[in-house]
């Protein structure tokens, strides 16, 4: 029966609608929390990763000027690029960091000047891979153009060796930054849940309600019709 189905698909979003809540709750409760360390690679990959997205962690190491790559972006700022770049930690760990956001005339030799030499600290939050390219345009790592940030890809491109299976999108990055450039944006990672499950509930419980009135009304006639 039609009724059945719109009732099913409505307490289903119902249940969408809790998981999407408490989603939230705890991206939230991630982002605004003291940083932490980044996880083992090994567990990064081991699990669900995007239980580990917006974790906000903090990294100390170096950057690989050699190892940066421009990736389309659209922000409040513009439309543009995110400037990525590989970070080795104190122990040794490759890590992709997200540096910020970079105006749509910066090229790739225009972002390597803007890394620092030294020594840097990073805050951030955990991203989980974007493989493949945008959802119209594929990256085309041969012409260098990058679409989403597909780290696999990324690496092989700039000989980065392996890296972390998650990228960190800076939020505060302290180093002694390079005099007379433009420098990256940060702080710019857009959390936004579509939260649209209430609506959908209401609607398939509507159309239940519509489908038992419409079951009524033929019952009505056929009952007139027989009498």
């Amino acid at each position: 029966m039609a009724a059945c189905a719109f009732v099913a698909l409505g307490v289903w979003q119902v249940h969408r609608l809790h998981w999407k809540h408490d989603l939230i709750a705890r991206v939230n409760a991630r982002v605004h929390a003291a940083p932490v360390a980044l996880p083992p690679s090994r567990q990064l990959a081991s699990e669900d990763r995007q239980a580990h997205e917006y974790l906000r962690v903090a990294l100390s190491g170096s950057y690989q000027p050699g190892q940066t790559a421009l990736v389309r972006a659209a922000t409040d700022l513009g439309s543009g690029y995110w400037a990525m770049t590989v970070l080795v930690t104190r122990d040794g760990r490759k890590v992709w960091i997200n540096r910020g956001f970079m105006p749509d005339d910066a090229t790739p030799a225009t972002a390597r000047r803007t890394v620092p030499s030294g020594p840097v600290e990073v805050t951030g939050l955990v991203r989980i891979d974007e493989p493949g390219g945008s959802l119209l345009q594929a990256n085309k790592p041969a012409l260098d153009r990058w679409y989403s940030r597909d780290l696999a890809a990324l690496s092989t491109s700039r000989h980065a060796g392996e890296t972390a299976p998650v990228f960190v999108d800076a939020q505060k990055e302290t180093a002694k930054e390079p005099a007379g450039v433009t420098l990256p944006v940060p702080g710019l990672t857009v959390i936004r849940f579509p939260d649209n499950h209430l609506s959908y509930a209401l609607t398939w419980f509507a159309l239940a309600v519509l489908s038992l009135f419409g079951i009524f009304l033929a019952w009505r006639r056929a009952g007139r019709s027989l009498a």
